[in-house]
């Protein structure tokens, strides 16, 4: 039986995991080994993924990668027969955490560190399980005193912080939040190497959610291997007492050989004793540090010491990582370490000691079994036989809170109207109340504007501070109250627990676009800004849904497209504007459906770690979360997003400034003309002064280098029925698509206002401006193709920042622009020429 033949409430006993790669180490790890219990919770509204409990944590799987696990349905409460576990096979009985299994010889005991970097100063990485509370308490102990890294060859940012604890100044990075330290994500492989190179810590901080010991355990066991000093910070302990259970972590402390201290991250209780241990095991003064090892059966084991043996013998590595580390991920199969090992000298001959090992291992294993599963499940088994000696359940199993809430916002009727009210609120908080400080701020831009404007004498370079720095900066500042609502309920649906529902709720849509459950949240924020909703595509783990999401996202119509969409289709559509904005909008969606497919298919092939997603309990966010939160969102967008969007904003600036045509002459000449004329009134006088100054400002934009720009490439838009003007118009729509109104307005009239007013005499001029042959310059296939090219091409220089940024590589960032131009100018054509051949 598989385990997606289950039904909701039936419970099962796993036999064994198919499969190969990554998706079989990922479900291992999250303890989906032979002998648990699972038991199926609900579906999905769609029916899939499907929610299930193992090891007193919720998880959910697609319905496809259940169909690869094979289970026994418990019929009643009475015990069920197992097949038997034999080291011929792939799974082995759990042993006890014994004495004779944890003691080590006395040359592999750990000794304090040799190395200090400083005197009083301790070096520790924070790390644990997603959703363990590990950020809670690093804002707990780093207050305001941190910051954002962004190390180098990685895209994963880490936090930093310090604090002093007695005579120490403790620096602590906050690491992402992982199950293991299989390379399998950009996570997992950053915080492996952040732990053994040069960036290796001191101490590692553990931090571990009590009420669900048996997962989080796997993790400090991968730790331990790679013989790091651990302190395990029993986090969530006050949740664990009200369970009822109960846990001898001195005892179990003990068997780890790990000093573990009981904490409550959200008040800080039982911080001030961790850090004590932190400082005592770094002192080595600390007398429950040893080391442990895990004994991996009479087939494996024998493979592991002569590997080991080889490695300490013909190896001298840069780095202190244990020999039996190595050698236990080199039968693995780990490709990192493989790679590592293969750069040393006589690495290649360790590597042919590794493939023979694994051939003579192979002689004795069934064909589902492979060492990598065996390694897992004596894991996990040295966990579940140190627990039985330690921890003691009540036995009673309530309907938990989580439990009743689940009932409800996963409901397969309710769970949708639920998540679409959240979004609503979600995206008008963001964007309709956002609106209010953007108002504000755009105002105090404006105010700032004037008073340099008034203060400094005319020139350039007046010109350059007030249109081209002020302004850009204007343009930076003027979203972060977006920012900060939108990481506002961000951080409520993270901190809640809802984030990984809504996900689950949307898994089945998104992936027949070839993307994660969570992809729909960024997309959804699009339609409000692009820049915001690049940045929410961090609370995706799997990185090709990620890199596939920042791709498509700004194929959503964004609210600086929609005064475009509003001019043009209210001067060429009057009566069915409503109807060619909702085409728009609906093209943007067609579009990232279609290429979402397409990069699935051709630039993300490559197997990605699988949709395993735990589903938290439910808590109350604190407020010192979200603001810290927050505010670290905010500043980190002012910091990446500043310096390169004044610089775009700079560059614009002076292209449209040069070569300057002031028009001072014709001004002069015009009023000494004006003054000898008294047969005008004053009136006919002001309305003559205006129309040679929108002359002037047209001829500057003509004559300038953008200008000039726009004529040699309209050419190449010429077969979309763009003129000059129009090319112009997008060239300056690079640095953000309200420019583009704008600069109509500018070339047609003189003003670049964007009041309703301005707008409706713009569109006025544009429905009467007509070329050299006195044809009409626009016309309503000229609109749409022109709407449609807004609308594709990439939305400003912010979002292409954006997704340099957050991809970690701005190859990533050009190709936006080719394909998103690219893919504007077929199109734009096909509207035109298209067009033509139908209607014309």
């Amino acid at each position: 039986m598989r385990l997606s033949d289950l039904h909701t409430g039936d419970r099962a006993t796993i036999i064994r995991v198919e499969g190969r790669g990554v998706f079989r180490k990922r479900i291992l790890e999250m303890g989906f080994v032979h002998g648990k219990t699972v038991t199926v919770l609900h579906n999905a509204p769609l029916h899939d993924p499907v929610y299930y409990r193992i090891m007193d944590y919720n998880v959910s799987l697609r319905r496809a990668d259940a169909a690869r696990i094979e289970v026994v349905l418990i019929e009643s409460a009475d015990t069920v027969d197992i097949p038997p576990e034999t080291e011929t096979t792939v799974m082995h009985a759990p042993h006890a955490a014994s004495a004779d299994v944890l003691s080590l010889p006395t040359d592999e005991r750990l000794s304090p560190p040799e190395t200090r970097h400083e005197a009083h100063r301790i070096r520790v990485a924070l790390i644990g399980n997603p959703n363990c509370g590990k950020t809670s308490i690093f804002n707990r102990a780093s207050g305001a005193h941190e910051h954002v890294g962004n190390y180098s060859g990685v895209t994963v940012e880490a936090k930093e912080g310090y604090f002093r604890h007695g005579n120490y100044k403790i620096e602590i990075v906050d690491l992402p939040g992982s199950y293991s330290l299989s390379p399998y994500s950009p996570e997992e492989l950053y915080i492996r190497k952040y732990l053994s190179e040069e960036t290796r810590p001191d101490i590692v901080l553990n931090v571990v959610d009590t009420c669900n010991l048996e997962r989080n355990l796997y993790l400090t066991l991968q730790l331990k291997e790679m013989g790091l000093p651990v302190v395990i910070a029993l986090n969530m302990y006050d949740e664990f007492e009200r369970k009822g259970d109960s846990l001898d972590y001195p005892s179990l402390s003990a068997m780890l050989g790990i000093p573990m201290i009981p904490t409550i991250g959200r008040t800080g209780e039982g911080l001030h004793e961790l850090f004590d241990a932190l400082v005592s095991v770094y002192e080595g003064t600390n007398t429950t540090v040893r080391d442990i090892r895990i004994h991996y059966g009479s087939i494996i084991e024998p493979a592991v010491e002569s590997l080991a043996k080889k490695i300490t013998q013909r190896l001298v590595l840069p780095y202190a990582l244990p020999a039996r580390y190595l050698a236990v991920k080199l039968i693995e199969g780990d490709k990192e370490i493989s790679r590592y090992i293969g750069e040393q000298p006589k690495g290649q001959f360790i590597l042919s000691a590794r493939d023979f090992a694994l051939h003579n291992i192979d002689e004795y294993l069934t064909v589902a079994s492979d060492a990598e599963s065996i390694i897992t499940d004596h894991r996990y088994g040295f966990i579940a036989g140190a627990l039985r000696e330690t921890y003691t359940s009540n036995n009673r199993q309530p309907k938990t809170l989580t439990d009743k809430i689940d009932n409800i916002v996963t409901h397969q009727v309710w769970g949708f109207p639920i998540f679409i009210l959240f979004m609503f609120i979600m995206f008008q908080a963001t964007f309709v109340v956002g609106n209010y400080p953007m108002g504000w701020i755009e105002t105090l831009v404006g105010w700032v504007g004037g008073l340099v404007e008034s203060l400094m004498p005319d020139g350039s370079f007046k010109d350059l501070v007030v249109d081209g720095i002020i302004g850009g900066v204007g343009g930076v500042i003027v979203f972060l109250p977006n920012i900060l609502i939108l990481y506002f309920f961000i951080s409520l649906m993270e901190d809640s627990g809802y984030m990984a529902r809504a996900a689950f709720i949307m898994d089945k849509i998104m992936h027949h676009m070839g993307l994660h459950g969570k992809s729909f949240i960024p997309l959804i924020m699009g339609f409000g800004c692009n820049v915001p909703a690049i940045m929410a595509t961090r609370t995706i783990e799997s990185r090709q849904s990620r890199m596939i999401t920042m791709l498509v996202t700004p194929l959503m119509s964004c609210s600086a497209r929609l005064p475009v969409y509003l001019l043009l289709a209210g001067a060429f559509f009057p009566q069915s504007a409503g109807l060619v904005l909702f085409g728009m909008y609906f093209l943007g969606i067609l579009l990232a459906v279609l290429l979402a497919r397409l990069f699935k298919r051709t630039l993300f092939r490559a197997e990605d770690i699988p949709f395993v997603m735990e589903l938290p309990p439910y808590r109350m966010p604190t407020s010192r979360s979200v603001v810290v939160h927050m505010w670290s969102k905010a500043a980190q967008y002012l910091r990446k997003m500043g310096s390169i969007i004044l610089l775009a904003s700079v560059a614009i600036w002076f292209l449209s400034y040069y070569p300057h045509y002031s028009g001072e002459a014709e001004l002069s000449a015009l009023s000494t003309q004006l003054q000898e004329n008294i047969q005008l009134t004053e009136e006919e006088k002001q309305a003559k002064t205006e129309e040679l100054e929108r002359q002037i400002h047209i001829r500057q934009q003509e004559e300038s280098y953008i200008g000039r720009i726009g004529r040699a490439v309209q050419p190449a838009l010429a077969p979309l029925g763009f003129d000059w003007k129009m090319s112009v118009s997008l060239l300056t729509g690079m640095a953000a698509k309200e420019v583009v109104v704008s600069t109509l307005g500018v070339i047609y009239t003189g003003d670049g206002d964007d009041s309703e007013e301005a707008t409706q005499r713009l569109g006025e001029r544009i429905r009467q401006d007509r070329d050299a042959n006195g044809n009409p310059t626009f016309s309503p296939l000229v609109a749409l193709g022109l709407m449609a090219f807004v609308l594709i091409y990439f939305p400003c220089i912010a979002t292409v920042v954006a997704i340099g940024r957050e991809s970690g590589h701005w190859k990533w960032a050009a190709f936006s622009i080719i394909y998103s131009c690219s893919l504007a100018w077929i199109v734009s054509f096909l509207i035109y020429q298209v067009g033509k051949l139908l209607f014309v």
